[in-house]
């Protein structure tokens, strides 16, 4: 449109072309800036050139500030561009903090906790790792809130994940709000969106990946950046890990044999109608008197009694074994299981026959011990009573420690697994022979509800 003026046109305006322009305008230097973010933060960490590059950018004109799916980072031109004159280390900040929540599964968590505490804890775990990198393009001063927040963390937790701050965080008294104030960055009400959990798992496998490839760049090619980033090294370390699930491998523990018990699986209804109704109370065929079944039979547990194993971990270790066990179908009628509590002498060995004995020793239960900590006694211990013919078909033994201790030579003749809790879990190399088993407390959880 236009109109005369002095004989000339005139461009006539239009306010709403206009918002559209500068909408777009500030969309254009929203991606520019991300993109400049990524680059800056990859000059200085080359081993995350994966994870970095892994986000697209999307504008978010409904939302109010910064957010990520797993799959794109959606910002809010105008609170992007703003942080961005305000601080460009906060920008840097905000880009790695989202990263992180993705390379650590934040965002594809759906566990049944406490979503704003949830929220809270996952914002802790990161910036503390953020904080602990010391990298230029992202430094910023500690307040003393954030100081306290990290000395608890160290006192409280060898690892500092997530979910051990949320425990921390639900055990202790904490200003939530104050909490909230100090380390809210992005947006999490994006992670729970419906679109976003439907691409959960195919996001989280290229995530898990990502991550499996950023711990080998940091184990080869940037090893030396790795050394100068030990807490981040040690997450990426632990994140990779393989996890179990103790239901499934208690169960590993069973003895197959037969057990006296009606077969109704094999049991064919037609055969039998068919014999009644021929030969009146002749069936043609009868349920099987004896059915093969999987079921928990004779094995050890062995508790670490040492000082570094705390009573309460013991405990509830033991209760979820219990709950578990308490399947209907988990054990045949006679069971033997011995519960030995060890340090670096055997100090107790309960044996239990009974479902009825098991909860009668989970009530009364008291750590004996709390010396050195040496896996050699308990396996001389079972050893000996091998020897003695007390065992039958021992499948296995489990042992609940931190594994920091002395561990035999000699393969057993029987399958070994060291249990840790992932609360309480610190790295270790446990020998050939046994498993390394590390168990969640959340899954545990999940087990009682089932």
């Amino acid at each position: 449109m236009s109109s005369k003026e002095n004989g000339r046109d005139k461009p006539v305006k239009n306010p709403i072309h206009d918002e559209q322009l500068r909408r777009q305008k500030a969309e254009e230097l929203g991606a520019e800036v991300l993109g400049i973010s990524r680059n800056e933060l990859y000059l200085n960490m080359r081993f995350m050139d994966v994870a970095l590059a892994r986000f697209r950018f999307m504008p978010w004109n409904e939302g109010k500030g910064l957010g990520t799916d797993g799959a794109a980072v959606y910002f809010s031109p105008m609170h992007l561009l703003r942080m961005y004159k305000s601080s460009r280390t906060a920008v840097n900040r905000a880009y790695l903090h989202m990263t992180f929540h993705c390379l650590f599964a934040h965002v594809f968590d759906t566990g049944d906790r406490d979503e704003a505490l949830w929220d809270i804890s996952c914002d802790i775990a990161v910036e503390y790792l953020m904080d602990s990198l010391y990298l230029h393009c992202t430094y910023r001063h500690a307040s003393p809130l954030r100081k306290k927040v990290y000395r608890a963390v160290k006192d409280h937790l060898k690892a500092a994940s997530a979910q051990g701050i949320y425990r921390m965080l639900k055990e202790q008294e904490w200003d939530h709000g104050a909490l909230c104030a100090e380390f809210y960055v992005d947006d999490h009400s994006i992670w729970r969106n419906e679109g976003t959990r439907q691409g959960s798992p195919q996001r989280k496998q290229q995530w898990d990946e990502a991550r499996e490839q950023m711990q080998t760049e940091m184990e080869t090619f940037a090893k030396e950046s790795a050394e100068d980033a030990p807490e981040l090294y040690d997450q990426i370390r632990a994140q990779n890990r393989e996890r179990y699930d103790y239901r499934e491998f208690l169960r590993k523990f069973a003895v197959l044999r037969e057990e006296m018990k009606v077969d109704m699986d094999s049991f064919d209804y037609i055969f039998y109608n068919y014999g009644l109704s021929v030969y009146g109370n002749m069936p043609l065929i009868e349920p099987q008197e004896t059915k093969e079944s999987v079921k928990i039979e004779e094995f050890v547990i062995v508790i670490d009694t040492s000082m570094s194993c705390r009573g309460e971990l013991v405990r509830n270790f033991l209760e979820q074994t219990y709950a578990i066990l308490c399947e209907s179908e988990s054990f045949f009628t006679k069971i033997r299981i011995h519960i030995l509590q060890c340090d670096d002498k055997v100090r107790q060995d309960k044996v239990i026959t009974s479902m009825e004995e098991l909860k009668s020793y989970m009530e009364d239960l008291t750590i004996a011990g709390l010396g050195g900590t040496d896996f050699r006694p308990a396996f001389a211990y079972v050893d000996e009573l091998l020897a003695k013919g007390v065992f039958g078909k021992l499948k296995g033994l489990i042992y609940f420690t931190d594994g920091y201790g002395i561990f035999p030579v000699r393969m057993p003749p029987y399958e070994t697994a060291f249990v840790f809790m992932e609360e309480d879990y610190r790295d270790v190399d446990v020998p050939p022979w046994a498993i390394k088993l590390i168990v969640e407390p959340e899954q545990f959880t999940a087990d009682r509800r089932q």
